[in-house]
């Protein structure tokens, strides 16, 4: 369990609770005819926006927020690399044959099974460098949903403000009513922050970060696959993997 979210959801609802009740609003907070009109105009506009194929992903895009795929560290892969490497300077590449049934990553997987079919380094760096590309096209689908939800439930919050304002003005005379429209009009820009500040784009962002450690990863194995290709010792393979790495999460940091 991704600990951080948790204590993330945890704090921020007691955060706003508190300050809510500090107050003394949180009863005219909750108002179910607000929350329908923000999320469940949010949710049409995603449905509308986007098609089944990507839709039907979210659901275990979420489940990913609370219980992260296990992945292996760089240090594990790495270290999993040197090893391929150490066999393929003692039994040839065809050794690597045997190290398979063990290798639960299935992108490296693949990217041993190039090196046995003999394929050309050029040819090896394209293929997986265009999994790598259509994998990440497929996350930044998913984690876009989030982000246009998080754009959508603003507007839908500022809709539900203009209603109530609207009926605010038409009811302006009768001062019972007039109570309930204006708890409308606040509430309803209330559900459209929240939800897109503290609900969808921290989702879209988890997700986003999940992505790139899983591509940087991946980026780790194409060089270490060609670096065992081109004969490299497990010392070489290990300095050239170390300094890609440092390289890579310096890059990251300068964006």
């Amino acid at each position: 369990m991704d600990l951080m979210t948790v204590l993330g959801f945890i704090f921020g609802f007691g955060v706003v609770i508190t300050v809510l009740k500090a107050g003394d609003v949180l009863g005219i907070i909750i108002h179910p005819v607000s929350a329908l009109l923000v999320f469940g105009g949010t949710f049409s506009a995603i449905l509308v926006s986007y098609p089944w194929r990507i839709l039907k992903n979210v659901p275990l895009a979420l489940t990913f927020i609370f219980f992260p795929a296990k992945r292996d560290t760089p240090k594990k892969v790495i270290s999993t690399l040197v090893h391929l490497a150490e066999v393929a300077r003692k039994r040839g590449i065809d050794g690597l044959s045997d190290e398979m049934p063990g290798i639960k990553d299935r992108f490296l997987n693949d990217g041993i099974q190039m090196l046995l079919d003999g394929l050309s380094p050029e040819i090896i760096r394209e293929n997986l460098e265009k999994e790598i590309v259509f994998t990440r096209q497929r996350h930044q689908q998913i984690s876009g949903v989030f982000r246009s939800m998080g754009t959508y439930s603003p507007i839908f919050g500022l809709l539900g403000t203009l209603l109530g304002v609207v009926e605010v003005l038409r009811n302006i005379a009768d001062p019972k009513q007039l109570g309930q429209s204006m708890a409308v009009a606040v509430t309803a820009t209330f559900y459209g922050i929240f939800g897109a500040n503290f609900l969808f784009l921290p989702v879209a962002g988890k997700l986003n970060a999940y992505s790139e450690e899983e591509m940087l990863l991946k980026e780790v194995i194409i060089e270490g696959i060609l670096s065992i290709q081109s004969g490299d010792v497990p010392s070489i393979v290990s300095r050239k993997l170390q300094s890609f790495l440092a390289y890579k999460l310096r890059e990251k940091r300068g964006k």
